[in-house]
This record gives structure tokens, sequence and C-alpha cells, in this order.
């Protein structure tokens, strides 16, 4: 068995496919290199694994990724949703993260987090930079990626303190793995200084990109000491300035400046900028080359240098300040500590090393030797162990047995958030909450509860469908012609205008308030309101409030199959909503708009309806055609409802991302269920109502229920950290509409097309 077959079979849980997630060559930066490095050594040390490498992109001009490599715009939101959706839905089974503050977008790369809460895969987090004092926001996303990782790995023991002491993490969630190196024989440094014009010289390198905070200032400062005593030594600086700079400056000012430093001190002779990015070869040959590796970084908390890694690596003398990674990996005399900022000890401790070539050849010889334990493969080794680790620390989700046989409709919250005035918008976990007042949408919705909702006491019924009728016919506008949607608290109105969308939620409630309220004077009372706006109806534009109006028009045709203007309605609109179709319909989307909103499942309802009222099969054909791609639209790998999350508003021909899910997409989508049911009699629609309501007894993205049973409430959503647990009117609404419909269902003769009501006959404007 081959040593990386040896490797999978002695790890239990190694996870077969995981993503990467980091910077990526060839972008130009130590993230990047490492990430794209640490791909390479997980393929090598597990073949058998699929890595799936996610770069994140700054949008610096001119990077040409490969083509497997999957982008993440840096400072784009809906960027790090939709990676999440990517990766939850390849088949993952684990997470790497490699995380540095700044290579992610929002306030200390908050943004990241958006991706790692819409995911519940295990999770590794490399930090690479552990701050002992973060600010607020640093000090909020490292607790975030700490609660979120089944395993945190650092580079440096002062690393795993800082982790323990400062953020209280769990000390079996972090691993001390140090930064992976190359592995090349150890060669005496002479053999490859002709390759770069260095004979007869004493080389001291310093590699990376050029940044204010690796104090090359103060390594040029110390050079004509260092020259004075060794006039052959050259300090060789290689590496181009770091790319976000000089795009923020406008230009190489900092180059420019360490050039002038040297010239005015009389070493530009002993001073050599090496201006560029080397392929890792050709850097470990100037590595090699060089006698002296230096790191005079100015930064006391960095806690991983991957310079200084592939310097012990290829067994190179080290002088370094006392940075966190230097001072714990060049213990033990591995290499040679001076203060920050000291030109004067740096000068003192290269002489000396160029002065002893048996000294400089021990702690040479010091380093090659620690460096083989760093080597990649064993980074591999070692990582792949955290990953096992973190799939076996990982929960499993048990989803519990229930009863998902639909609950009896119940109205007990419905009146919960109601008072004389209406239904209030909002709750504060199941308190309603006055200050957001009352709208026409909630109070449209409760009056369809109140015609559907059975076995409810005839004087509750009357009491609460009177008060909803009084809202939705207070909030006609009768100058303006339109209903005003939003009333404060106080009974101010809020406009003189609401949207099209919450007018035709109206309309749609006069049609089932006139079809199928149980008393007479409710019927009678909506069939002549709707009369009386009928007239204003045919220039909305929206295709929901359309949609919206074809339902309540429908309602009023099938008892008053002779009211043409309903029927005018609704071949207007039916039209309509089928141009729209045809206009934005492509191979692979087959939707009435080229983006996907709110309450979707309605417009697909309502040509289904209007072409089964109007005896129009091509309205029929388009509805249930359309239906059918919504409904595979939301349905999660599993099988079980994913509505489409409210991140997805806006995206133009885009997959719906998951998240926040409403329940209003529910029970819209059980309702055009029923309504392709009530036309084709196939069964698999009411497969799929029945699918939709599980949604709200828990068989959803995160195995939790919704619906509060015992007092009729629902909560406001799913969102990637649970559910919303506030009650707002339109959720509680949705369940029991819901709810409603699922009993119709289960008494199938209740829903036959032609069992209408008889004709009321309307009270004239």
């Amino acid at each position: 068995m081959s040593d990386q077959l040896q490797n999978q079979a002695s790890i239990p849980d190694l996870p077969a496919h995981i993503a990467l997630i980091g910077n990526s060559l060839p972008r130009r930066c130590g993230i990047a290199t490492f990430t794209s490095h640490c791909h390479d050594a997980l393929a090598a040390a597990f073949p058998a694994m699929r890595i799936d490498h996610y770069a994140m992109d700054d949008g610096m001009p001119g990077i040409a990724y490969a083509p497997d490599i999957r982008r993440i715009a840096q400072d784009d939101v809906i960027a790090y949703s939709q990676a999440a959706k990517e990766i939850e839905e390849s088949g993952a089974q684990a997470i790497w993260l490699q995380h540095e503050f700044g290579i992610f977008g929002g306030s200390a790369g908050d943004l990241v987090l958006r991706l790692l809460d819409r995911t519940g895969l295990p999770l590794v987090t490399t930090l690479h930079t552990v701050l002992d004092q973060p600010n607020r926001d640093e000090r909020r996303v490292t607790d975030e990626l700490i609660a979120r990782s089944s395993r945190i790995m650092v580079m440096a023991e002062r690393g795993r303190e800082i982790l323990r002491e400062v953020y209280g993490a769990p000390a079996d969630k972090i691993v001390v793995i140090p930064h992976g190196v190359p592995d090349r024989p150890q060669v005496n440094p002479a053999t490859l200084q002709s390759l770069f014009g260095w004979q007869g010289r004493r080389v001291i390198l310093t590699f990376g990109l050029l940044a204010p905070d690796k104090g090359i200032d103060v390594m040029i400062r110390a050079m004509p000491a260092v020259a004075a005593r060794h006039p052959d030594a050259l300090y060789v600086i290689l590496g181009e300035t770091h790319p976000n700079l000089v795009r923020d400056q406008g230009g190489d000012r900092l180059r420019e400046e360490l050039t002038e430093l040297a010239r005015s001190l009389g070493v530009e002779r002993h001073v050599a900028f090496l201006d560029g990015f080397v392929e890792q070869e050709q850097l470990l040959d100037y590595l090699q080359a060089a006698d002296i590796y230096v790191t005079p970084y100015l930064n006391p908390a960095q806690i991983t240098s991957g310079t200084l890694s592939y310097a012990i690596g290829m067994g190179r003398p080290v002088v370094s300040t006392p940075y966190v990674n230097a001072t714990e990996v060049l213990a033990d005399e591995v290499g040679v500590i001076v203060p920050f900022r000291d030109e004067a000890a740096l000068a003192d401790a290269l002489s000396a090393l160029l002065d002893d070539d048996i000294l400089r050849r021990s702690y040479a010889d010091r380093a090659y030797a620690l460096g083989r334990g760093m080597i990649w493969s064993e980074l591999a080794r070692n990582v792949g162990r955290a990953l096992a680790g973190a799939r076996a620390a990982q929960p499993v989700r048990l989803v519990p047995r229930r009863n998902y046989e639909p609950l009896a409709p119940d109205a007990t919250a419905v009146i919960r958030m109601s008072d004389s005035t209406g239904m209030l918008q909002h709750g504060i976990l199941s308190v309603p909450d006055r200050e957001h007042g009352y709208c026409i949408d909630d109070n449209a919705r409760a009056l369809m509860m109140m015609s559907h909702i059975p076995d409810l006491d005839p004087v509750v019924r009357d009491q609460w469908t009177t008060v909803y009728a009084s809202f939705v016919q207070h909030a006609w506008n009768r100058d303006a012609r339109r209903f005003r949607n939003f009333m404060a608290f106080d009974r101010r109105w809020c406009e003189d205008v609401g949207s099209e969308d919450s007018g035709g939620r109206g309309v749609w409630a006069l049609g089932v308030t006139a079809r199928d309220a149980p008393l007479e004077k409710h019927r009678r009372w909506a069939a002549a309101f709707f009369d009386r706006i009928v007239d204003s109806l045919p220039e909305t534009g929206s295709p929901r409030a359309q949609a919206f109006i074809i339902l309540g028009a429908a309602a009023i045709l099938d008892v008053q199959p002779a009211h043409a203007r309903a029927r005018a309605l609704l071949e207007k609109f039916g039209r309509n909503l089928l141009s729209l179709v045809e206009r934005t319909r492509r191979p692979d989307w087959a939707w009435f708009e080229v983006m996907l909103a709110y309450d979707n499942a309605r417009l697909p309802e309502a040509l289904i309806v209007a072409g089964d009222r109007l005896g129009d099969a091509a309205m029929v054909e388009v509805g249930l055609d359309t239906l059918e791609w919504i409904v595979a639209d939301q349905r999660a790998p599993e099988g079980h409802f994913r509505a489409v999350g409210s991140e997805s508003f806006g995206r133009a021909f885009e997959d719906p991302l998951p998240f926040d899910q409403q329940p209003l997409e529910a029970q819209a989508t059980i309702d055009a269920a029923a309504a392709a049911w009530a036309v084709s009699g196939s069964a698999e629609w009411l497969a799929v109502a029945d699918n939709a309501y599980r949604w709200f007894l828990g068989q959803n993205d995160l195995a939790t229920p919704l619906a509060t049973p015992l007092d009729g409430g629902c909560y406001d959503g799913l969102t990637p950290r649970g559910v919303n647990q506030n009650q707002g009117a339109e959720s509680i609404l949705a369940l029991q509409l819901a709810s409603c419909a699922m009993n119709r269902l289960s008494a199938p003769a209740s829903l036959v097309a032609k069992d209408r009501r008889a004709e009321v006959e309307p009270i004239s404007a």
C-alpha cells in the first residue's frame, strides 16, 4: 500500500470531500501562497480526497485564476451566501478556512461569518492572526469563529495561549500545526550563489511582499556597520511591494524611499532590491544561496511567518526580531533574536555570524533539523487528523420522528395579535408590537382566515370578521381610488396610497369573503365593496398585485358567473402573466420575472385559477409548468421544502439562496399546489402541498419547527442561526391559512372545482 493510501486508511473519519477557503495563487500574498500549497499538500497526501478551492477575490485586475478556482468577491455580501449554498450542495463533508482579517469584506472581515452561518458543515479554522488586544469588531469576529469551529489551528504555542487566556477557547478545540515548508536537501550556499551573480559576496536575505511593518528600513540602517566589518556583505531584498499598498499610494513610494535611504547611507553597493514575484522553486534557490536570513519585522504580535518557516526549512541561519512566531521557532539556539528597531543589535548579530563559519553552520544545521518536522507532508497529515477530529466532534443532527399530520386551524394567536382596530403587524416574541401599527396586508389575510377556519365559535367569528372587514373598508381611499396600507397605532394612516401588492390583497380578501364567509351579511358586504372598486383595478401594473386580483375576481366568478368585470380582470391579467413568461423564458428559466422575490407561487396559482375559470387550457398549462419549475427550485437536495430565501430577491437569473426563509412562501406553495390538484387531479400536487406544510413542523433546513401548536403561533422565519423567534401577523396567518388549506385537502371532495357556493346577489354600490 502506498504511503498516501496508508495516510487515508490510518485516519478514521477523514472527509472524502472538503471545501478549502482562503486566497489563491497567482494572487500575490502570503495567504494565497499558503492556501495553494496547502491544497497541493493535501492532494498529495490524500489523493482520493476531493478539495474544492474557494479564493477570496479583492478585485485586483490582471489575476488569471486557474479554471478550478471558485472565486468569492471580497466585498459582495451575496457572494458569501452563494458560496455557502454551493459548498452545501457540492457534497463537501468539512470546511478548512484560512482566516486573516484583511482578506474578507465587512467590519474586521465579518462577511465571512455570513458564509459560515449558512452551512452546518464541520469547520477547521486556521487563524493566521491571533490578537491579544483586539478591538470590538475583531473580538466579535474571533469569538464567532471560535464558537463556529470544531477545530482551531494556530501555528505557534503563543496562539494557543492567547486563545485560552483572552478568548476562553476550549482547549480541546485548539491544535498547533507549524507552517508548512518544502522538502529539499541542505546545501552549501556558495554552490548556488553563481546563479545570481553573488560570487564572493556574503549574502543576507529577506523575502516577501514589502510593507512598512517589515522593518526593512531598520535593516538598511544596520548595513553601514555590517559593511564596515564585512565589505563583501550584500543585503538582498527579494519581493515586490504589496499590491494593495501600490494601489492605495498610486505608485511604489515605499521602494523609492528605501532605495533613497540606502543611497543616503552610502550602502547602495551593499543593498540589492529584486523587485518581482518568483515561483517557488526559484525562491528556494534564492534562499539556499543566502548565508543568513533576516526578518527584522516590527509587529510583536505576528504569530505566523511563512518566510521564516521557509528559511528554517532550507536550513538557513536566522536573525530576527522577537515577534511571536520567531521567539518560538528560534528557541533553543535555532536562531538569533535581537530587539525591535535596534539597528546596532542587528549589525552585531549579523557580523558575529559572518565572522564565524562554524557558528553559522551550527545554526544552519539546527534550523534544518527543526524544518524536517514542518515539511508539507507533515502538515497535511496533521491537518487530516484535525479535519477528522472536526467531523467526529460535530454533533449529528438527529431529526426526531414527529407527527407531520396537519395541525387543526387555531385562531388563538391571530386574536392575540388583534384589537378593536385590526391585527397588528409585528410581535416581539409572542407579544404584539404596537410601535409598528397595522397594515391592510395582514388584515386582508385575517379576513380570509375568518372565512376558512372551521369550528370557530359563531360569535367570535362574527366579531373578528367585522373588525378585519372594517379595517379593509377604511383602508380604501375614495379620493385616490386606491387602498392605503400602513396605519399607526393611533389610527392615523401613514400614507395616502399603499403599494399595488397590498391593495391587491385587499381585493383578493373581498372575493374570498364574498364567496366563503359563513354569514350572508359579510358575503353581501364584500360583493358590494368589490363592485364599488372594480373599475379602478384594470390599471394595476404589479405582476403580484395582478395575481392577487385574479384570485379575488375568480372567487367573485364562483358565486356570480355572469360578473363581466370580474371576468375581464381574469382575461386581462391572465394574458399579462402569460406574456411575462414568454418574454422572460429561457431554457433554464421558466418564470415570470428575471428574478425571484416573495410570494412566488401566487403567480402560477393565479394563471391556473384564471385558466380554469375562463376555460383557457394554455393558461392552465403555463401555470402548471411554472409551478413545477418553482417547486423544483424550492426543493433541497435532501428533498424537503426550502423556501426561496430573502437574500435571493433582486438577483437576476440566479438559483435561489436558502436564507432567510419566510412562512409566506410555504403557504403560497400549498395554495398553488391545491389549485393545481383541483384542475389536474394529480396526486403529485398533494405531495407537494404536504412537503411544503412539513416545513412549518420541522422538516426543513434546520430541522426546527416554526409552528407553536399549543397557541396557534408561528415564528417569523428560518435564519442561518435558527428560527427568528418573533411571531408577527404574516407568519401566524401563513401557518393558519396553510393549516386550513391542508385540512381542506384531507377531504378532497371539498376542492372539486365545480362545487361552488350558490350565487350571491350583490348589493348595488
